[in-house]
């Protein structure tokens, strides 16, 4: 007679009652054993293991025990899982294909003690769908009620529980104020009035030694007690709960709580915190943050966006075409990525040496009286001199009306309302066509970053890749005296699959080398390039393939 392995598994969704002597997992496990013991005849025999998850909605398989249960199904060490009901198992009919699945694919089953039916049938397995779905039903129409609850409750502002704020103590379903954490929720506010940016509260706060509240979880684990970061002083200021109120999803009621921030205070820090977000998207405190935004597009029509990465710590600035966000680096390999710091410049410059052109005065204002050439002269110098200092870049917005960018080429408008402004004439006497102009420049590709060099390009020396071709060169002399690549990666302290990368440096044409060492090579060709880009050994090869870049 094959035996027949049994697995019991039992669940509860709730807590309570788990602490009695005999509770509701006992009862189950029970029947279930009666059970198989009735169907000892036909091989039956229970297996030791215990699978029991109690208090854990059927809802969900992410349970401990059901874990473990179907991982012994699938090696093969459970044939038969006992259950008192169906809904023991789950209570989802799509975790219950699943299950389902695992238990054909292992060669298994599960029995209801309870439920009898054969769900070798068709008319077995309608019933058990059915059944499935209502308790599927039953969870749903229970979880519905629960929100409700919470939400009417929350309308009548009430607290309903949840991570308690530093502040605050819960009373029953109120809050009370805590006064040791209180003076610190205070002070921020306080800092927040006087300095008016999140950054110089987290890092006032720090120097005067505030610290969130230390929690202790329900395994000992012990959470808070350090400093407070931008993003938690964020949260902190914003918290509706400090003013009396309670937050419900988006909405908000008045709460039955004692506000610990008077309401028209908090309402002030809301409206300062709004103003300061909408600045820090263009506008910082000593000027525009990203002074081209809405001004800078590509030629193919498509707007420059403020963008931003950070490397090392440091925060770095782009302007990139907008589809590159809408659609993805890599439908667009042609879209433009450029260093905002650097574009900035090259405008500046640019923008300076058209003001600084000995006709440009006569073609911006054609009809100008003689006497006014003394004090429009120096309104132009004047202006150009403002493009370079702190204030640059607050000055550039207010000049650039457009910028066109295209390979090649950079088309500039300055903004006719502040050049008439400037030099104290009505806009009408401004010739527009002379506030237009464009510049040659070159580019220098690094990855996907594109840079843009006005006028003549300096030479750029890599002195990294100038150092790997050194180290490629001592290598191959290495080798050529009896080293090996470990001996040599050893000596060097570097991997082994370093050296056999890098050693084809050794073999770059003597005219190559030389250009690399006068920066004059290509801006592709890097050291990253060259170890993804083995290189041909015949050196009319290499010149080829490398003017190609």
């Amino acid at each position: 007679m094959q035996k027949i392995r049994c697995a019991i598994y039992t669940r509860k969704s709730s807590e309570d009652g788990l602490e009695q002597a005999f509770n509701s997992l006992d009862a189950q496990r029970e029947a279930c054993a009666a059970y198989i013991a009735s169907q000892k005849a036909e091989g039956w025999v229970l297996l030791a293991d215990a699978y029991d998850d109690g208090g854990i909605s059927g809802g969900t398989l992410e349970r401990p025990a059901m874990q473990r249960l179907l991982a012994d199904v699938d090696a093969g060490r459970v044939d038969q899982i006992v259950l008192y009901k169906i809904d023991r198992l789950t209570r989802s009919l799509a975790d219950f294909a699943r299950i389902v699945d695992r238990l054909d694919k292992a060669g298994a089953s599960f029995v209801s003690v309870t439920q009898s039916f054969n769900t070798a049938t068709s008319m077995g397995r309608l019933t058990l769908n059915m059944l499935l779905s209502f308790a599927q039903f039953e969870r749903e129409v229970t979880a519905e009620r629960i929100r409700d609850k919470i939400a009417a409750s929350k309308r009548k502002g009430l607290w309903m529980g949840g991570t308690i704020p530093i502040g605050y103590q819960a009373a029953g379903r109120t809050l009370v104020i805590d006064e040791t954490d209180a003076k610190t929720i205070r002070t921020l506010y306080d800092l927040y009035l006087e300095h008016g940016t999140v950054r110089a509260v987290a890092e006032r706060a720090e120097e005067m030694g505030l610290r969130s509240r230390r929690r202790e979880g329900p395994e000992g684990r012990i959470t808070g007690g350090g400093v407070f970061s931008r993003g938690h002083v964020q949260q902190l200021l914003t918290n509706p709960v400090y003013a009396g109120r309670i937050r419900h999803k988006k909405e908000v009621h008045e709460g039955q709580h004692e506000p610990l921030i008077a309401p028209d205070v908090w309402e002030d820090v809301q409206r300062r915190l709004i103003e300061g977000a909408a600045r820090t998207r263009g506008v910082a405190s000593s000027g525009f943050r990203s002074p081209l935004i809405g001004k800078v597009f590509d030629e193919t029509g498509d707007g420059l966006r403020p963008s931003h990465s950070r490397k090392n710590g440091k925060r770095l600035r782009y302007y990139i075409s907008r589809r590159l966000v809408t659609d993805g680096a890599g439908k667009h390999p042609d879209a433009w990525r450029l260093p905002a710091p650097q574009l900035e410049q090259s405008i500046l410059r640019a923008i300076r040496g058209h003001l600084q052109r000995s006709t440009v005065m006569a073609e911006m204002l054609p009809q100008m009286e003689a006497n006014e050439a003394g004090r429009l002269g120096a309104a132009i110098t004047t202006i150009a001199a403002t493009l370079s200092g702190s204030a640059a870049a607050a000055n550039l917005r207010g000049l650039v009306a457009k910028v066109n960018i295209a390979p090649g080429r950079i088309a500039i408008s300055l903004d006719p309302t502040t050049i008439s402004e400037r030099l104290g004439v009505t806009p009408d006497r401004i010739a527009e066509d002379a506030l237009s102009f464009e510049a040659p420049f070159t580019m220098r590709r690094r990855g996907v970053e594109t840079k843009i060099i006005l006028g003549t390009a300096p030479r750029a020396i890599d002195k990294t890749l100038i150092r790997n071709i050194v180290k490629a060169q001592t290598w191959f002399d290495a080798i050529k005296s009896g080293k090996t690549y470990v001996e040599i990666a050893a000596h060097e302290g570097v991997w082994k699959q370093r050296v056999q990368q890098m050693i084809g440096l050794a073999f770059l044409a003597p005219d190559i080398v030389a250009a690399i060492a006068e920066g004059r090579q290509p801006t592709g060709l890097t050291t990253e390039w060259l170890r993804r880009n083995p290189l041909p050994a015949s050196w009319e090869a290499q010149r080829v393939l490398i003017a190609a870049l």
